[in-house]
């Protein structure tokens, strides 16, 4: 059974552990998973309402798009696992082995390559969150708004999945070129998470007060 099959306190059982799956990427990609549903639930409280009649086009087109994100991210739960299982293998190898620095270097760049899209799918959702808590229905603007902080977590997670792998890795370039990559997502889209959060913080703060 795959991971993302699990039931949930099975899940946090397996997470618990002392096993090295699933670990911070996958309750990364978990985590993203989650803030997606949430921006489905935004967009099932918006449409068929006469209210937001305007907004229906693109609150479809917002949630085509959220469905696709939510199954992609609930796959790289498992992804994630079976890319760190070789390099668990890996460090286990005799380093005087002629094959160890290339099996190594592939392992690392594997296990590399989930957090990275997770990474990427995190940030993409924080974006359709802003648009979600800017359209949706004002009776679940708290949910994207818990959505796109979800994604913020689970972007941060993975960063970090990425770089404990790439700090290793003796083509450097190739580091470097990853390391960038994390950098300039984390530094654009955690502004646009944060953003996103206060704006519907500090609206619910000021309607509570009225």
């Amino acid at each position: 059974m795959e991971f993302s099959e699990y039931p949930i306190s099975a899940f946090l059982t397996a997470l618990a552990s002392k096993e090295a799956t699933p670990g911070g990427g996958g309750a990364s990609a978990l985590t993203a998973a989650l803030g997606a549903a949430l921006g489905g639930m935004v967009g099932n409280l918006t449409v068929g309402k006469e209210k937001y009649k305007s907004v229906e086009a693109d609150m479809y087109c917002l949630m085509n798009e959220t469905a696709q994100l939510q199954k992609a991210l609930t796959a790289l739960i498992q992804k994630d696992a079976d890319g760190f299982a070789p390099l668990a293998a890996a460090y286990k190898m005799d380093k005087d082995d002629p094959n160890y620095d290339a099996v190594m270097e592939q392992c690392l760049r594997d296990a590399a390559a989930a957090p990275m899209e997770v990474l990427r799918l995190s940030c993409r959702m924080i974006e359709l969150h802003s648009t979600y808590a800017k359209k949706g229905s004002a009776l679940a603007v708290s949910d994207a708004a818990t959505g796109a902080v979800l994604c913020w977590a689970a972007m941060y997670g993975a960063a970090v999945n990425v770089v404990v792998n790439t700090r290793l890795m003796k083509d450097r370039d190739y580091a470097r070129r990853m390391n960038a990559e994390v950098d300039k997502l984390m530094n654009k889209y955690r502004k646009l998470a944060e953003n996103t959060y206060e704006s519907v913080y500090q609206q619910l703060k000021k309607e509570k007060k009225q």
